[in-house]
């Protein structure tokens, strides 16, 4: 469907001239066009990207179109967000301004032409935002559109997972969160890659002990065969632990293609930990595609 059918070679390519280790693409970035990013700066990525030997980042920002409410130790550790909360907590995203974005993207292509740059967007939970979403995506070009799931329902609204584990076990946070997964990707078709999997291990509360990936193996290979049966791509994010039995699964349950991604909200997290994660993708039973930004596939 997203045209995977490049020869399989190795995953971590190799700089021909110099002999040096090449990362794979960062395939998950965000700037000072994402809301939630006041230290994101395309530019200066793009300069990190090129010290780093990056043969190619997308910049995919934010697109949210879901309400959520706050607690007030989130308020007080990212003061930004107060910008977009109300009197009562409840914080409001606002709209990618795509136009300013994209010809941000242009500046840097013109700039960095010696880096391939994606234009993207990460959507989030387009499936409960169709008709905005799918405006977003008419007005522009975007090479690469992740979907992603932040919030779930919570009575007549929506939460993220800290908000949630407040109110419910963990692990029936955990649970629900993979089960609306598949919703996701039945409920949208326009998003080519589904960014981190694991959302909600990055803030797994302490009082519930240490996560155990393996109890949730279930609902995790029936999300993952949701996606691989829809064709799409498994992105693997850095941005919470890495998770190689998830990848393992992904594989099994007849996963094509990965990504990375290191969800970097300014430029000193680009291609975080991609050493680690492209050795357990590989270990997995990946390899790259023709081109540095194409996907890794199964060999």
């Amino acid at each position: 469907q997203y045209g995977w059918d490049q020869p399989a070679v190795a995953c971590i390519s190799h700089v021909c001239d110099g002999g040096a280790v090449m990362p794979p693409a960062d395939g998950h970035v965000h700037t000072e066009w994402s809301w939630d990013a006041p230290s994101g700066s395309m530019e200066q990525t793009c300069v990190r990207a090129l010290e780093l030997g990056l043969p190619a980042v997308a910049f995919t920002d934010h697109a949210d179109y879901t309400r959520w409410p706050l607690a007030d130790a989130d308020l007080d550790e990212d003061q930004h967000l107060r910008r977009f909360t109300d009197e009562l907590g409840v914080l409001t995203p606002p709209r990618l301004d795509a136009e300013g974005y994209l010809e941000s993207i242009e500046r840097c292509r013109a700039r960095f032409p010696d880096l391939h740059i994606l234009s993207g967007v990460e959507l989030g939970e387009p499936h409960w935002h169709s008709p905005l979403a799918a405006a977003l995506l008419r007005s522009g070009e975007f090479d690469r559109v992740l979907g992603s799931l932040h919030c779930l329902p919570m009575g007549e609204g929506f939460a993220e997972p800290p908000y949630l584990y407040q109110q419910r076990p963990a692990a029936e946070v955990m649970g629900a969160y993979l089960l609306e997964v598949p919703r996701l990707v039945a409920g949208f078709g326009d998003f080519a890659v589904l960014a981190h999997i694991d959302y909600p291990v990055r803030t797994w509360p302490a009082n519930a002990g240490p996560f155990d990936v393996t109890a949730f193996e279930g609902e995790f290979r029936q999300a993952l065969k949701s996606l691989a049966d829809s064709g799409r791509a498994l992105e693997v994010n850095t941005g919470g632990p890495l998770q190689p039995e998830v990848v393992r699964w992904w594989r099994e349950e007849g996963g094509a293609a990965v990504t990375f991604g290191s969800d970097a909200h300014d430029p000193t997290g680009l291609a975080f930990a991609f050493t680690e994660a492209a050795a357990m993708v590989e270990a997995a039973g990946f390899r790259a595609g023709r081109h540095p930004f194409d996907f890794c596939l199964r060999s």
